[in-house]
This record gives structure tokens, sequence and C-alpha cells, in this order.
């Protein structure tokens, strides 16, 4: 007994003294929790082997870069967003993985949530998108995306958030506040000025310092000092002939040095180019490059980086030093901390109901009613005939479309809400598909398991729902755009502003056909409305998610009142839009030399983007910018300001909003400010505040809205800031930007 004693006594101290000394190379990172996060960064790079530090600053695989497993720091995980978790993908491909827990809530796309014009909505959004990334494991989503729409043939516009750099900065800071609030990083993309796909790689984009600074950055300024964001992703394209993904100028200049960015600069996927500059301006993880997989260029493909052994190679031989890698290491070590190694992040949270119910809300709130001749809409279904025309009345839309392609849980198409709303009522629902388009739906491996082929010729399905439409009491056409290439997609623009697949045709014989006429647009882009006469109701229906069917049946019924505005100008034309009127030059660029190794595109049009070119222009679009109508009505009076003079630029505003229809609803208050005199050419008026309000039938509040000297500023080239010059200023007040009923002058001292 005395021998098993001493046995397991001498076995005790044994493994402890293993214990101790596995420990002890472990324990300073461990130990060091109750340091705050800067004492953690540089305790951990101390520790760190030059081998360890090149690790950390390039991917391992499609979505992830190493940890230091000596140090007990994990791999580090992205996926895309920005509207929803992407399906995992195999280590090396792009393929899916095969995986049954990594379907998730598509949420809807982002020229949707900006169309709420509601920022608490906007936070509620991220920090949904955030508990289904930890559940997934995910410690940075690659998003949001707040590029400008500058043309309406932008392949990636649904992932952004508009053509207003104020209305973009106002919605991008609560999502990225609420995605960080669980612990996971936000990759604010695509820094910057990537509005165009086409040859993405090779636009070298040529623009003002002022239109730079007062169009492109604000919302990643925004997302930067208000938001905090963790992590910002570089973009394809050049600027001053360097690309963005590591540039002097937009990265270690205005990003680092300017705002006082903190977080971590990430690659687009395959976007670094050279490594002098991503070792000087400004890269800090490089992801994507040699991403064919581990066939080509070397055993291991990931060694090939940039920022990898050749990097670590350059160092040894003493090319570089170790200042901008250990600067580099401490932007990644931070984004660890604050992420993977955050001790007091909650648990995640896949396809719950209140994730399904933000969804819903978001799309309730962001579809717009852009048209309501005789008040057509609401329908009233009750012992009705409802002809449903269209493929996009049954097409999946969540699959496809480029990186934020997903495989979600579920996914109610547009019939299959109506038909689930009308369900119990003595309602009639048919259906007709009116024309195809695209019947593949599939994206990487995942597929939507629908089979939409039709041989029938485009007169045989014209002639089909004219024949039905003419014994129905209303017709409605889900029509638009997809996701296919060369419409919303990634890596194309569109070529034409019109419809596909002909559907101008269905819609003008619809239309003949039956005077209760709806049409349903689904896309994150403007289209040519040729037969906008013709048809009394118009919806933009965007690209709504997992809730698609269920939001908009809230909408066509009038269980929810729209409310949604657009966050851009609905152009009539190209000719229409600042970015086209300059010919080639000013998109979609031309070749540089006779390589085709650059595209110079100069952005002619300079600040005057959307709205601003419409104004100066004087041109009448389809449908303005802050456009939407209700169920309801509204009456927006009495605007007064608190001084009429102001020395500090600060601005206080009130008017009161009345609802003056029978319908509880919401209306935004839109506040645009008109430098009367001013030294440079300034805009007709400028967005600089806004307030969403809900209000029952015959209620009226009163809204304060507020704006600083920035809303009184223009960029000044001569001093490289803002300027505002004293003199006479004038706020104009309504609900849309062509309907502004109130205004008051004021001066700035």
């Amino acid at each position: 007994m005395k021998h098993r004693l001493a046995f397991l006594l001498l076995f005790a101290i044994f493994h402890f003294s293993l214990f101790t000394f596995h420990s002890l190379a472990q324990v300073p990172v461990y130990l060091d929790q109750t340091k705050d996060i800067e004492a953690r960064v540089e305790d951990a790079l101390a520790r760190m082997t030059l081998a360890e530090k090149i690790d950390v600053i390039h991917a391992q695989s499609k979505f992830s870069s190493a940890g230091v497993k000596r140090l007990g720091l994990p791999d580090f995980w992205t996926d895309d967003g920005p509207h929803g978790v992407r399906p995992d993908v195999l280590w090396d491909e792009w393929e899916q993985a095969g995986q049954t827990n990594d379907s998730c809530v598509a949420f809807p796309a982002l020229t949707c949530l900006a169309a709420t014009w509601n920022p608490m909505l906007s936070a509620e959004y991220g920090h949904a998108l955030g508990e289904e990334a930890l559940y997934r494991g995910k410690s940075m989503i690659l998003g949001p995306g707040i590029n400008i729409y500058r043309t309406p043939l932008g392949g990636r516009n649904f992932e952004y958030m508009g053509e207003d750099p104020y209305l973009t900065s106002r919605m991008v800071v609560p999502y990225v506040q609420g995605l960080q609030s669980v612990g996971v990083a936000s990759c604010v993309k695509h820094y910057c000025l990537n509005n165009e796909e086409e040859y993405r790689h090779k636009v070298n984009v040529i623009v003002s310092d002022r239109a730079l600074h007062e169009i492109y950055l604000p919302g990643f300024e925004a997302a930067v000092k208000e938001g905090k964001a963790w992590g910002v992703m570089g973009a394809y394209n050049l600027y001053k002939d360097e690309h963005n993904c590591h540039n002097q100028y937009t990265l270690n200049k205005i990003l680092k040095q300017d705002w006082g960015f903190d977080g971590v600069v990430v690659s687009d996927w395959g976007g670094a180019h050279d490594l002098d500059q991503a070792v000087k301006n400004g890269l800090d993880m490089e992801f994507g490059t040699w991403t064919n997989g581990l066939s080509e260029g070397a055993s291991n493909a990931y060694d090939m980086y940039y920022l990898s052994k050749q990097y670590q190679k350059a160092i040894l031989e003493g090319k570089y030093t170790t200042k901008e890698l250990d600067e580099k290491v401490r932007r990644v070590l931070r984004t660890f901390f604050r992420t993977t190694m955050n001790k007091q992040k909650p648990y995640g949270f896949l396809c719950s109901e209140e994730h399904y119910q933000t969804a819903r809300l978001v799309a309730q709130q962001g579809i717009v009613l852009l048209q309501n001749e005789g008040d057509v809409l609401p329908i009233e279904p009750q012992g009705k005939k409802i002809l449903v025309v269209g493929e996009n009345a049954i097409k999946m839309m969540t699959v496809g479309g480029g990186s934020s392609s997903l495989k979600v849980q579920h996914e109610i198409s547009p019939l299959q809400g109506l038909q689930e709303r009308l369900k119990n009522t003595d309602c009639q629902i048919e259906y007709a598909r009116g024309y195809v388009g695209d019947t593949s739906g599939n994206y990487n491996g995942v597929t939507t398991g629908q089979n939409l082929k039709d041989d029938r010729s485009p007169e045989e399905l014209i002639a089909e729902a004219v024949e039905k439409a003419k014994t129905a009491d209303y017709v409605i056409i889900f029509g638009g755009l997809n996701k296919s290439d060369y419409q919303d997609s990634e890596g194309h623009d569109r070529k034409t502003m019109d419809l596909p697949y002909g559907q101008d045709n269905l819609i003008k014989a619809l239309a003949t056909a039956n005077k209760n006429t709806i049409y349903v647009n689904i896309s994150g882009n403007a289209v040519s409305m040729p037969w906008k006469k013709q048809v009394p109701a118009i919806v933009q229906g965007w690209f709504l998610g997992s809730e698609a069917g269920t939001a908009l049946a809230d909408i066509l019924t009038g269980d929810a009142n729209p409310c949604g505005k657009l966050p851009f100008t609905w152009h009539e034309s190209l000719e229409q839009v600042g970015a086209h009127s300059f010919g080639e030059a000013a998109f979609p660029g031309i070749w540089r030399g006779g390589e085709k190794k650059i595209i110079d595109e100069e952005y002619k049009e300079g600040i005057f983007v959307g709205y601003r070119w419409t104004d100066k222009q004087k041109l009448k679009p389809t449908f303005a910018f802050g456009h939407g109508l209700s169920y309801t009505t509204f009456k927006v009076s009495n605007l007064r300001s608190e001084f009429d003079e102001t020395a500090d630029g600060n601005m206080t505003f009130k008017v009161d909003v009345t609802n003056t229809g029978s319908r509880p609803g919401c209306d935004v208050v839109q506040l645009y400010i008109t430098d009367v005199k001013c030294s440079v050419e300034r805009p007709v008026k400028e967005l600089k505040a806004f307030q969403k309000v809900t209000l029952k039938p015959g209620e009226t509040q009163t809204v304060t809205l507020t704006t600083d000297k920035r809303a009184l500023s223009f960029w000044d080239e001569q001093t490289d800031n803002w300027k505002a010059e004293p003199g006479e200023f004038i706020a104009w007040v309504g609900d849309a930007s062509d309907r502004l009923t109130c205004k008051v002058k004021f001066k700035l001292q």
C-alpha cells in the first residue's frame, strides 16, 4: 500500500511538473487576460518568432489565416457577407464543403437595408448577422459593402447602400456596431472607388480630391471613426496607379494617418500585386493570391503569397527590417484579441425566430411603393381572382450573384408568400410564367433544386398570361433582374438599363389586358420603364432574402404599410446619369496604350452623382432620390430653426409631421442644405439629416434634426481639408428630394 501511495505521489508530481512546464510555454498569453488589449498585443508580439509573424499575415486556406498554436492563439476564420454567412467551402476550392449545418438566414441585400432609412434597424441587422457568424465559428464577416452607386449598371450595387454619402454613413455605423457587439469583426469594403466590376483589377480611377472626399470616402470614414470598424478590405481597382489593396495614399495617409484606423487592412481575394507595395503601403493581411489551389506554382501555393515566404526571405536578406512587419502583426493581434481571444463574447445562434423576424422587418421597411395611381394597392383579396406572373415570382434569389451567394434554411418566394397569406380567404390565385430567364440555379455547388425549364416561346408565354389576365381582378407581375452575369452580380456590370428576357413586351400586354396591373421589380438596380404610364402600381422589391415572399405579401395586402425610400435616383435612362454623360472616358474607361493592362476611368462628373447631377442639369428622373409612397398621407410643416445665425455651424431644426390619412404609417423626414453663395460650385442641395417617424392617423409629432459645421462644408483642395465659408444657407425639409415643402434661411458667421 505504501509503495502504491508513493508511486501515485511521484506520478502526480511528475505530471504536475509536465503541466507546469507545458503551461509556462503558453501561460503568458492566457495570464495576460486582465491586461488591456494593447498590453496583450505587445506581450504576444515580443514572444513571436519571425516565421510566426509571417504566418499570421497571410491566408492558409480560402478563408482562414493561421494563429500561433505555441502561444494559444487560434486560427482566424473569415467568411463572406454582407447579408448572410456564406456556406463553408473546401479548404482550397470554391466549391461548398457539403456540410449540413451551414445553412443560414438570408437578410435583405444592403440596397434594401439602406432603403429603410432606419439606423436602429441597421444595428439589429448587424447584431443578428453577428450571432449567425458566431455560431458558424467566424471571427470576421467580409462586409458591409458601401461603395457609391455611381451608375445603375454597377454589377454589385445590390450589395451597397446607394448613391448618397450621408445616408451611407448613417446606415453603416450601426451595422458595424451591431456586428462587432457580439465579438465578430466587420471588414468594411471595398475601400475605395470600386464602382465598376468589368476588368475590376485593371481600372485606374482618376478622380478629383474633392469628389473623393465628399462622395466616395465619407461612408468609410464614418465606419472607421464612429463605428470603430476592426477591419477594412482594400479594393481591386487602382488609384493613382497603385492598387487599392496596397496604396500609399488611401491606406497609409488617409485611412491610417488621417483617420487613425487601428484595425486590420485585408486584401480583397487576389488583390495584392507587388511585394514592395504590399510591405510598405498599408496592407496587413493578404488573402486570395494563388487561390487556384495547391497545384500551381509551388507545392504550397500559400507560401507563394507576397506576404509569405518571399517577404520572410527579403527580411532575412536585409532588404526590409521588421518595422513594417511588426506593425502589420500588431494590427492582426489586435483583431485576434477583439475576436478569437475575446473571452467576453456571447454564444452565437443560427436561424433563430428572432433572426427571421429581423429579416422580415428589414424587408417590410425597405420595400418602396414607387407608384400607386388610383389606389390599386393594397389589394382587396376577398372574393377576388389574382393572377401572379413572372419568373421572379418563383425563382430563388439567394443563390448566385458572386461572393454573397448563400445556402439558406428556407427562402419564401413571392408566389408562396401570397398563397400562404391568402390561403384562408376565398381569393383564387393563378400563376403564369410570362417569361423565361436564367434556369440554372446553382453557384459553387449550392443548388436551388428548382427546375425552371420551360421550352415555350416568348409569344406563347405572353399569350397564356394575357388570356388569364382578362378574367383576373388583379395582375401582379414579379419581374426585374436576377443574379446572373451582366445583371446583379459580381464580376460583370450590366450592359443596359433595359429589362432582360423580353419583359417589356409582357408588361405592356398585361397592362393593356387588365387595368389593375401591379408590377413588382426584383433587383438591386434601377431599370428602364417605358410602360410606366400604363401600369398603375409599381413596387421596388429588392433582393429580400429568406422572408422575401412573406414581406412582399405583407405590403401588397396592406398588413404592413410601405415606408421604404429610394437610396438612389431612379434615372429614366443612362443619358440622365452623370457617369454616362462624358463618353467612354468616364465609363467604362479607356485602355491605356496597346497592351491592355490598365484602363483609365475619369470621374468627370466630379461631385455630381445621383440627385446632385439631376438637380444640376434640371432633369426629371423616373423616381427621385428619397422617394417612396405610403397607404396613408403625411404633411410636413412649420419648419423652424433654433438660431438664425450660427458661429460654430451647429444647427437644430424642428418640423411638425402629421399623418393626414386613415392608416398608421411611417414617414422619413429629410433635411437638405443649400449653400447660397460659395467660391466653388456646389450641389443645388445635399442630404444632411433625416429621421423616420411612426404616426397614427391624425397624429402630429415634432421632429428634431441636427447638423454640424461639416454639413455646411466642402472639401477645399487648396488646404486639403474641410471648409465652410461664412454666408447664407437654406435648409429644406420634406419627405423626398423632389418633395421639400418647407424651407428656412440661416447664416454662418
